[in-house]
């Protein structure tokens, strides 16, 4: 079932291509990743398994008026009895459901609800059989069918209720006293219709998840840059203006460092490109470990410009920050004969920090942080200006 990815052997390690590169052909990813998928999946099929729920209703009340139709004796009014105490629990699985505050209860509900449709359509079955063997007993397989498919369950989740079904609609039969071999007729057939859905429900499972996987890299590709892992100006952009408006509301501040390496295009002149990627590749590995709080991103603008966003920081803290950042490149060593400021690597780094509560623009934080790198480089570079 693995399928071949060639194309990630041009994408950076990350949990989403790792996970495409191993496979799940059990149907599970890593813990953390597994915990993401089924808060992705829970959100992503809200709407699907309400709307599945509504329909299972009004079909289960056009069955019953089908039962009058069928059954004149007095087992149609047990029969209507099963029918009443299962449509009750369907609507108050509906209630809940209906307020978005119980989403938790989705798949739980979910389950409760095929379950209670398989075990109620059995007994109802089995009263039928009593009066008339030829009842049609083939809606169970619609009801096992459903669970595979129209209400979105993961294959762990849509195989209990087909078990339960089952299990019931044999008690049941062997209460009311089936002839044995229209009892194993019937039981063979949805024996083979449940194998054919749990066909089904596995290969859409698998896709389901190879989905989510490929979209999720997608979006890490396109808010990341492919050289240095880090997020690109794009992303930079979204979370500045979302940070911008968050410190706002929380009257924190917001400090940006912008970062440039010194002489580098000597630097790529002398050591060639590849030389000059393996050192972007490393200064990102530096900036990533700049940001130590959820909030704090790290980016590269362009070239060799970068930049960090840091969240609710003193104006010394950020200064302090960069300083550590600038001292970890020159401390790496890594040799540049061509650099008019030192013989390694270096780095210029312009900070700037603002309380966005107490007014001002957004783009006051970028030019001032830039005005600051500007000076920085005036001053000889390889320094920090706040």
């Amino acid at each position: 079932m693995a399928q071949q990815h060639e194309w990630l052997d041009d994408v950076g390690s990350n949990t989403y291509a790792d996970q495409l590169a191993v496979g799940f052909r059990r149907l599970r990813f890593s813990a953390p990743l597994e915990s993401e998928y089924l808060d992705f999946v829970r959100d992503d099929r809200f709407e699907l398994q309400r709307t599945a729920l509504i329909g299972a209703i009004v079909l289960w009340c056009a069955f019953a008026a089908v039962d009058q139709l069928l059954i004149h004796s007095q087992e149609r009014w047990w029969m209507l009895a099963v029918r009443a105490l299962v449509l009750v629990f369907l609507l108050v699985c509906a209630f809940l459901l209906v307020q978005r505050k119980y989403t938790q209860l989705l798949n739980p509900l979910s389950i409760a609800c095929i379950s209670a449709l398989g075990l109620g359509a059995s007994a109802v079955i089995a009263i039928a059989h009593r009066v008339d063997p030829h009842y049609p007993y083939e809606g169970l397989l619609l009801v096992c069918m459903a669970g595979y498919f129209l209400v979105g369950l993961r294959l762990s989740e849509a195989i209990i209720s087909p078990l339960l079904m089952l299990s019931g609609y044999l008690l049941f039969e062997l209460m009311v006293g089936i002839s044995t071999p229209l009892l194993l007729n019937n039981l063979l057939f949805l024996l083979f219709g449940n194998l054919i859905g749990i066909v089904g429900c596995y290969l859409l499972e698998y896709k389901s998840r190879e989905h989510f996987l490929i979209s999720r890299l997608m979006r890490v590709l396109a808010d990341h840059d492919s050289l240095t892992g880090l997020h690109n100006r794009r992303s930079f952009n979204r979370q500045l203006e979302r940070l911008w408006r968050l410190a706002q509301r929380e009257d924190v501040s917001l400090a940006m460092l912008i970062c440039d390496i010194d002489h580098f295009k000597l630097y790529n002149d002398r050591y060639g490109h590849q030389g000059g990627d393996a050192v972007l590749q490393q200064v990102g590995q530096l900036l990533a470990g700049a940001g130590r709080r959820p909030l704090d991103m790290s980016v590269r603008l362009g070239g060799e410009e970068f930049a960090v966003l840091l969240y609710d920081i003193s104006p010394g803290e950020a200064h302090q920050r960069a300083e550590q950042l600038r001292a970890a490149l020159e401390h790496l060593r890594i040799a540049h004969a061509g650099s008019e400021t030192a013989g390694v690597v270096t780095l210029s780094i312009g900070v700037a920090c603002l309380q966005p509560a107490q007014g001002g623009a957004l783009g006051q934080l970028y030019e001032q942080a830039d005005k600051a790198l500007y000076q920085a480089k005036s001053q000889g570079r390889n320094r920090v200006v706040s």
